[in-house]
């Protein structure tokens, strides 16, 4: 019986490939047992990486972008998004939003989970041809402080998960403007990883998890939230199910889950993103980030070559 240890960012419906194939019995069947473990604060991938308390960690590409330069080597196989499902939220209701509609507001941007809300919205500001300096962004607090402050009155808009996004939309304290994987294209929002010094030695039990969880992404095809909301309903007790369900669809009528092969082009532009904030010297490559070897050896339907 193989053993995989992950550690991961969060806890999050984004993430629910992973545990739709221990529901199924996906890595039973494959004789492997993966343990995952939600970190808080979030950097403790990071410590778990290197005491050895966990093989592998589950988080955004931004992380290994930003130590692709040291001080930590880094290495990305696969991913769990394809894309960033993530929504804008405003105060008021717009017939027709455009992102000038921020200029001269407040947006609230949670940053105590890591910067990649802000980064991407900036970028995705930045390439509909706003300056994203015309807006305020607050940034640095938790997303449910933010949450709080934004039901008391505080800023005009706010950036969230897809998941939260609805819970403000279902209570009416919001209205969801712009969702990300429609209007944010693809990018590798979560990805596994692992140390540059261990991967040959994990290559054959993250082969084995990889094949699970692109036979998870190719089931979820054919199911709906109404199938999932047991398993939903297990893993986050205290979300209203209707919030679940209209999280859950929106993410399995997306591209969120299409495949754990990661796209080359989508990888440049987010690094790009980064290096525009200045969270980068320089932009890594998607060669210089991911290696393809595992995500290879599967059919190919999966192939990378497919994302296009």
């Amino acid at each position: 019986m193989l053993h995989l240890d992950i550690s991961a960012t969060a806890h999050g419906p984004n993430y629910l490939p992973q545990y739709y194939a221990e529901q199924e019995g996906l890595f039973a069947a494959r004789d492997i047992v993966v343990n995952d473990t939600a970190c808080d604060p979030w950097t403790g991938v990071l410590d778990d990486l290197d005491s050895g308390a966990a093989d592998v960690a589950l988080g955004g590409l931004w992380v290994p972008g930003m130590y692709a330069q040291g001080p930590r080597d880094l290495t990305v196989f696969a991913q769990v998004n394809h894309q960033f499902p993530k929504a804008l939220v405003t105060r008021k209701q717009y017939p027709d939003f455009t992102w000038s509609d921020l200029e001269g507001a407040t947006v609230l941007a949670p940053g105590i989970g890591g910067s990649a809300p802000y980064a991407f919205t900036s970028g995705l500001i930045r390439e509909s041809g706003v300056d994203p300096s015309s807006i305020t962004f607050l940034r640095d607090l938790s997303t449910p402080m933010f949450v709080e402050l934004f039901d008391a009155g505080l800023g005009d808009a706010i950036i969230l998960d897809m998941t939260t996004a609805e819970a403000l939309q279902h209570r009416a304290s919001g209205h969801i403007a712009i969702d990300y994987t429609v209007a944010g294209g693809l990018g590798p929002n979560s990805v596994y990883y692992c140390r540059t010094d261990r991967f040959a030695e994990l290559s054959d039990r993250l082969f084995v998890f990889v094949s699970a969880l692109q036979e998870s992404m190719q089931l979820l095809k054919s199911v709906t939230s109404e199938d999932l909301a047991p398993l939903l309903a297990a893993h986050w007790p205290s979300i209203p199910a209707v919030v679940l369900a209209k999280s859950c669809d929106t993410m399995l009528h997306s591209r969120t889950w299409d495949t754990v092969c990661i796209d080359a082009d989508a990888t440049n532009r987010w690094m790009r993103i980064l290096h525009e904030e200045k969270m980068v010297r320089t932009a890594p490559t998607f060669e210089q980030l991911v290696d393809t070897s595992i995500v290879d050896q599967l059919s190919p339907t999966a192939s990378s070559k497919s994302l296009q």
